[in-house]
């Protein structure tokens, strides 16, 4: 390989891009076939949540290996780990004949999604001079999330039954392994730096970022946005086809439209946020979902909430994690975002699973209520975040670069 070609910084970019990609097809595939798993197992949506709950191991091991980690092996290494991790897990979803295999294979899947997100998000978080690259990393995922339920919803058309469907799923994010496997093997200097900023070890600097008030807030606030995010993505098209009788091919790509708008929006973010600055973007982005969820739990019989709710979403996350370096000290940062993300994840399966729970004992209809206040306490935390700025410049501590707040 040419030398020039190991210090190229758009390689790492493309590859950081393709991994959201994948990520994000396979988890907002599985709302679409989450009825169809549930005929097979014979599942009520209280027992299906059992495949959310798996996930929660895997997410609490990333949450607190993914900064040593990466401040051991480097950046390529982990990612090489976690993508193989990834593609292992849905392999499994795909070929094992045992429900409770499948469950067992949710901690393999939500490790691999957790320390992808937790490294990936550090890499893009680093390059703070150029806001739009976090946003346009989050459109890749909406990308993949938008792609998962479209390309989920056609092939069972074609009468692909769900688990040729984790299949294809599988392939997407084995492609993942050969770009890491790449950056290994040819010492991609971007990928394969050490993200350890201080002398400290990455289990010192993960101790210190439990320790701060802003990383728990702001890692309280992504827990609660992903499992928003995720119930919609999981639970939408049962509340349509099942709960409001709308025609299965409507419902699967009104999940599509969400996921759309997440992704339009995730591309505007960079321009928006030049436009606003990035507090008040957050504010009008909890203002547009709040009044989105109440559409949809008020005005059962349209489907505009659901594109509007993706785009109200879709500046929170990486808004959240991009203002990380400009909030806690340069050493903590790969152990506070690392921290975020993973504990994020787990809202990824704790949320939709307690919203399932309720919608096996009052009916899918409960769903679009519940995320009301959920959306609230998301704004409340916002607050207490941007307060909590507020008081440290008070007392002198200035953000390392104020203008983008």
């Amino acid at each position: 390989m040419a030398p020039n070609l190991k210090n190229q910084g758009w390689i790492g970019i493309a590859l950081s891009f393709y991994a959201f990609i994948a990520i994000g097809i396979a988890e907002g595939g599985l709302g679409v076939l989450i009825p169809s798993i549930q005929a097979t197992y014979n599942l009520s949506a209280a027992t299906i949540t059992l495949l959310f709950i798996s996930q929660v191991t895997g997410y609490v091991i990333a949450a607190f290996s993914s900064s040593i980690l990466s401040s051991r092996i480097g950046l390529a290494r982990m990612l090489l780990l976690a993508s193989t991790t990834l593609t292992l897990a849905l392999l499994i979803y795909a070929l094992s004949a045992s429900w409770l295999v499948m469950v067992a294979a949710g901690t393999l899947l939500g490790l691999g999604i957790g320390i992808i997100d937790a490294g990936i998000n550090t890499y893009i978080a680093n390059q703070q001079d150029n806001a739009d690259l976090m946003g346009i990393l989050h459109a890749f995922y909406g990308v993949g999330a938008l792609l998962g339920p479209a390309v989920a919803t056609s092939l069972l058309t074609i009468n692909l039954n769900w688990r040729q469907v984790y299949l294809v799923i599988a392939a997407v994010v084995g492609v993942t392994i050969f770009g890491m496997l790449w950056a290994v093997v040819n010492n991609y200097k971007p990928l394969n730096k050490k993200t350890d900023a201080s002398n400290t070890n990455g289990r010192e600097n993960l101790s210190v970022a439990l320790r701060t008030p802003k990383v728990l807030i702001a890692g309280l606030l992504l827990f609660v946005y992903v499992g928003v995010e995720a119930s919609i993505g999981n639970w939408a098209f049962s509340v349509q086809s099942k709960a409001r009788n709308t025609p299965v091919t409507l419902a699967g790509y009104s999940v599509s439209a969400y996921w759309f708008g997440l992704t339009i929006g995730r591309l505007l973010t960079g321009r928006v946020v030049k436009y606003f600055g990035a507090t008040r973007t957050l504010d009008l982005s909890f203002v547009l979902l709040v009044i989105s969820v109440v559409a949809w739990w008020l005005l059962p019989q349209q489907l505009f909430s659901l594109p509007l709710m993706g785009l109200g979403l879709a500046a929170i996350f990486p808004m959240i994690i991009w203002l990380v370096p400009q909030r806690v000290s340069p050493q903590i940062v790969p152990a506070a975002i690392g921290f975020m993300t993973s504990v994020a994840s787990l809202g990824a399966a704790g949320i939709p699973t307690i919203l399932g729970w309720f919608a096996a004992r009052f009916g899918l209809n409960i769903i679009p209520v519940l995320l009301l206040p959920l959306a609230i306490v998301m704004l409340i935390l916002h607050r207490l975040l941007n307060n909590s700025n507020r008081s440290n410049r008070r007392l002198g501590e200035a953000p390392r670069n104020p203008t983008k707040l």
